[in-house]
């Protein structure tokens, strides 16, 4: 299953099952376990069926003999799960109406928690009744729309689902929402830019788990590098710790842990008063989103604890009164879990003491007793790097958030600032992500600084083939499309400009060839400063090949819009001289949207080149260096002078950006906005007559 494949079947699985619960009187908080432990029966059913045969075959072999198993035992070793028949998914879909379901499906989970101690009393069994309240159907309707994940999908594929539905209800319930989960893609950047590749991981704030699934899929996307590489690398896995003051978040972490495959302990405790793991310098990673601003945690619950006071302790600016005295709370918790992921890192081992912790951004430049603790750390050369984010990335803030990043093992004292306020993708009016690329581009300025130029050269490869693919496979969309456009626009000026786009597109056989020559050429292995050079040369002359065509298209599309409004105009005028409505027409529409997917087709073919072309703009010889507006590696005396302030946005500067755009082209677009008002003011003029025109026939009837 494709990456395409598998977004259509997230987002068939998510309109079916919100679907349902908008036709019935369900809170989304009522309907997310019960539903992620559907999903989660259905994985640990095609688990249990893809290794049945092995299992029966084994079973059989042993029996009667002095090596006898029970099926369940052997069944635990190949496939992590026992299924006796009334557990199987198969077994639920079948059931007669008048069988009571929300009851078998409670039995099914008892039966997976028998044989799986580490689920006991972890997944979802009475919350199966409030399902069926309102409605006798919702639950079979439900059970029927998971079947429809393929019975060959892998683990991975259900992880990828799970954490998808988890988005998804945390997305619709708001600030509750954002407790239990991070934006996939924030957590996706964290990973790589600390790039936990063994050891364990610690989260004192997991949630539902997010960071030890993406810190899982890091460690498998990098192995899999090395491998087409030939290179060594760490075959031990990882093992994560976590703990969640909420027990139904607990819950859903460790569903989470076992559909993603990971080993691991997550435990309910209170970050500030329980210590469930022995923290202090233990863990070779650590990471999380902690709740910002809390203001009540007593002081003397954490005034002694070496978590928390090792770099100073956050206090009030006056002393506590007689009567207060024992009663004082730490004034903002935010540098108690600071101080928490500083201590709670491995000394002194190669390769790991890394931490990444989202933070409010007030943090950055907090005063008094807090900033005193903040000095400390950066004096004892703890702060790697502080990363801004775009405002609205969370489901509990709008504000932007910062992403603070701790390294025991930094090769000097300089700190990385990054502004990445202005990368993001808008996925609706209120929320905004990373899309992958974005999360590559700006990690590539950490390694740059670490110096894997290797790893810039390489993300650029990805960007040229994956681009090409896109071109290749958009092409061959292009033709149906200018077809359709040419079935409407029936003057010679549209013909000729519809057939002059299409021709254009001819050029990419050239760009192919010259790709294919690029990729028979390339070596990634990149050993020697001198090799890293050539490929770097390479890639920015086959860039520049691309973009006299990418420039030919945009100019070809900018003609063919002003000859559709001219069109649309014609039409209008024609209408409003016969006296006729000048509604849209079918070919109108069909005219738009015919242009709407030529603009798409060209959008989708560029995308690629256009981060190649961020990329070689900022960092031209594939090192790294300060970019303004984008980055700075700012030395102890920048910090000193800043107050130690660690905000990024007083070290990066500001960039004034142009639009690109030459006078001649300023003013044909304002020509072009011109057309179209007319256009809408002659319609808007006609529909004003035909609703004055149909009131008065309605006041003289009377």
């Amino acid at each position: 299953m494709n990456a395409e494949q598998l977004k259509q079947l997230e987002d068939d699985l998510w309109s079916a099952a919100d679907n349902l619960r908008a036709n019935s009187d369900l809170k989304s908080s009522e309907y997310a376990t019960p539903v992620l432990g559907l999903i989660f029966l259905k994985f640990a059913d095609n688990k249990y069926k893809n290794a049945e045969t092995q299992i029966t075959k084994e079973f059989t072999k042993l029996k009667g003999t002095r090596r006898e198993k029970p099926i369940s035992e052997i069944a635990i070793q190949k496939c992590g799960f026992y299924l006796p028949d009334h557990a199987r998914y198969k077994h639920l879909l079948e059931l007669p109406e008048q069988e009571e379901l929300a009851k078998k499906i409670k039995q099914a989970m008892e039966a997976v928690e028998e044989y799986k101690p580490e689920l006991d009393g972890i997944l979802p069994k009475d919350e199966y009744v409030a399902l069926t309240r309102t409605s006798n159907t919702l639950l079979p309707e439900l059970l029927k729309n998971f079947s429809n994940i393929p019975a060959d999908a892998s683990g991975d594929i259900f992880g990828k689902i799970y954490e998808f539905f988890l988005g998804k209800f945390a997305l619709s319930e708001g600030q509750k929402g954002g407790e239990f989960f991070t934006p996939t893609s924030v957590v996706k950047l964290m990973v790589e830019i600390i790039e936990p590749h063994h050891g364990t991981v610690y989260d004192p704030a997991c949630g539902s788990a997010g960071m030890f699934v993406q810190s899982q899929q890091f460690v498998e996307a990098h192995r899999r590098k090395l491998d087409e590489l030939g290179e060594a690398h760490h075959k031990d896995e990882l093992y994560v710790y976590g703990q969640e003051k909420t027990l139904d978040t607990v819950k859903l972490a460790k569903m989470n842990l076992a559909v993603n495959g990971l080993r691991g302990d997550v435990r309910q405790a209170n970050s500030y008063s329980e210590k469930p793991f022995e923290d202090v310098g233990q863990f070779d990673f650590v990471m999380a989103n902690p709740p910002f601003n809390v203001d009540d945690v007593p002081l003397a619950t954490v005034e002694n604890d070496p978590r928390f006071n090792t770099y100073g302790l956050p206090r009030k600016k006056t002393k506590a009164k007689a009567s207060e005295q024992g009663k004082e709370t730490v004034p903002n918790a935010n540098y108690l879990w600071i101080n928490l992921f500083a201590t709670s890192l491995k000394d002194n081992t190669p390769d790991s003491g890394r931490a990444a912790l989202v933070m409010a951004n007030s943090a950055s430049d907090a005063r008094h007793s807090e900033a005193d603790i903040r000095q400390t750390l950066i004096e004892n050369n703890l702060i790697y790097g502080m990363l801004t984010l775009p405002s609205n990335m969370f489901y509990t803030v709008t504000l932007p958030a910062t992403l603070w990043f701790f390294d025991k093992n930094k090769q000097d004292d300089r700190i990385l600032f990054i502004d990445a306020r202005n990368i993001f993708t808008q996925i609706d009016r209120a929320h905004r992500e990373f899309s992958e690329e974005q999360v590559q581009n700006i990690a590539i300025i950490s390694k740059l600084h670490k110096g894997k130029r290797a790893e810039f050269i390489r993300l650029v490869d990805s960007y040229f083939r994956k681009g090409m693919e896109q071109l290749v496979a958009n092409r061959e969309k292009v033709e149906p499309v200018s077809e359709q456009l040419l079935d409407v626009l029936d003057d010679t000026q549209g013909k000729q400009t519809v057939g002059e786009l299409v021709s254009q597109w001819q050029g990419l056989k050239a760009l192919q060839q010259a790709s294919d020559e690029y990729r028979e050429a390339a070596d990634l292995h990149l050993t020697t400063p001198e090799a890293i050079e050539t490929a770097n040369r390479t890639q920015h002359e086959l860039r520049a090949k691309f973009d006299p065509f990418f420039q030919q298209l945009h100019t070809g599309l900018k003609q063919l819009d002003k000859v559709v409004r001219q069109h649309e105009k014609a039409r209008a005028e024609e209408a409003r001289q016969a006296g006729k409505r000048t509604t849209t027409d079918r070919n109108a529409r069909r005219l738009k949207e015919a242009l709407e997917e030529l603009h798409k087709e060209v959008r989708s073919a560029e995308a690629y080149y256009q981060h190649i072309h961020w990329l070689q703009e900022r960092f031209p010889k594939a090192e790294y260096e300060d970019v303004t507006g984008l980055c700075k590696l700012a030395t102890p005396e920048e910090v000193k002078e800043q107050d130690y302030s660690l905000n990024p946005g007083r070290y990066v500067g500001v960039v004034i950006e142009e639009d690109g755009k030459t006078e001649e082209e300023f003013l044909t677009g304002i020509e072009d906005l011109n057309d179209e008002l007319t256009s809408l003011d002659s319609e808007a003029e006609v529909l004003a007559s035909l609703i004055r025109k149909n009131i008065s026939a309605l006041v003289e009837s009377k």
